[in-house]
């Protein structure tokens, strides 16, 4: 006769779904449970949350302060991505919970992103496309002229890992470089700007890679959007919050700016209607770390992140917490 043993696999919350062979790595490993399943969230945190220890989710979805707050017994917290504005740190810090993210692995296909977005707005690559598939180039002739980006002003905003990768790509293209932060870096050859106005005034393309959250919330407004101008180009790869959405459709709709890429949106899935009318404008689904490598090296981190944690050992990527900045 066999009796049943406990289960001391440690308990794990799982946010939202992830790739396939995340999430069997993680069932294998331990207890989990499927908050996104759970038609009644807050009844199952209480009948639930006093044994999970661990949460794994998404740099979109975070872990909301009331979800945070009904797991008494939490120590860690994995982050599949590098967006930290949808988790309260100075929280996490207070009570001691470690959090980890997946940084670099995306660097690249990000930088990547927003470089086919600017080309594509500037050389009109989408509305080309569409052109030809409806036979107005047999019907009408050559299409309108575009822009060259070789020889324009860039301007960056968050000179971060993405910035200074979309940087580099930037100076391959011939263009010149400029950046805006909370400081000035040290050792980089990119003017620096004391703010995301003046960067504007100075530049003809201004791309978004600064972090979200409510330091930055709406840091692109109307009046950054009239700086950068009726030929300018706005570029966004970070976060929807950080641009004043209602500002961009109204300075795209009256001639105020010349254009936009945008793999974000303040609302998502949800995307204004007048910019999906917009022939300067190239829309992407928030798709700027979707290549299949950055996305299982990404799984990848959690999984170790999470294993190196409940081992006792160094988080190969911790995101360091408020009260540990120096």
């Amino acid at each position: 006769m066999t009796t049943d043993q406990p289960d001391t696999r440690p308990e794990l919350l799982i946010v939202a779904p992830m790739m396939p062979f995340v999430m069997g790595a993680l069932e294998r490993d331990y207890f989990i449970h499927r908050l996104w399943e759970q038609p009644d969230t807050s009844a199952y945190l209480v009948a639930h949350g006093a044994g999970i220890r661990g949460v794994a989710t998404n740099g979109g979805v975070g872990l909301k302060a009331e979800v945070m707050t009904a797991l008494p017994a939490l120590e860690m917290v994995a982050i599949y991505g590098v967006g930290l504005d949808a988790i309260d740190l100075h929280k996490a810090a207070r009570r001691g919970i470690r959090v980890s993210s997946t940084p670099d692995v995306l660097t690249n296909d990000v930088a990547d992103q927003g470089l086919a977005l600017l080309l594509a707005v500037a050389r009109r690559v989408a509305y080309g496309d569409r052109y030809v598939r409806s036979g107005q180039w047999a019907k009408s002739g050559e299409m309108a002229l575009t822009t060259r980006l070789s020889g324009k002003r860039a301007g960056i905003v968050g000179l971060g890992r993405v910035g200074q990768a979309l940087a580099r790509r930037l100076t391959a293209l011939e263009m010149s470089v400029a950046y805006t932060d909370r400081a000035e870096l040290e050792g980089q050859p990119y003017a620096f700007s004391p703010d995301v106005l003046s960067l504007a005034r100075e530049v003809d393309v201004l791309i978004v890679a600064a972090a979200g959250g409510d330091g930055t919330r709406k840091m692109v407004n109307a009046e950054v959007l009239s700086a950068l101008g009726a030929g300018g180009i706005l570029i966004n790869i970070s976060r929807g919050s950080i641009v004043d959405e209602d500002a961009l459709v109204s300075a795209l709709q009256g001639g105020q700016l010349g254009g936009a890429g945008l793999d974000v949106f303040a609302h998502e899935p949800k995307v204004p209607s007048a910019l999906l009318e917009m022939d300067n404008v190239v829309l992407a689904p928030h798709a700027a770390s979707g290549t299949r490598e950055s996305r299982r090296e990404m799984g990848e981190l959690v999984l170790a992140n999470l294993k190196a944690f409940f081992a006792g050992e160094a988080l190969p990527t911790p995101v360091r917490l408020p009260q540990e900045e120096k």
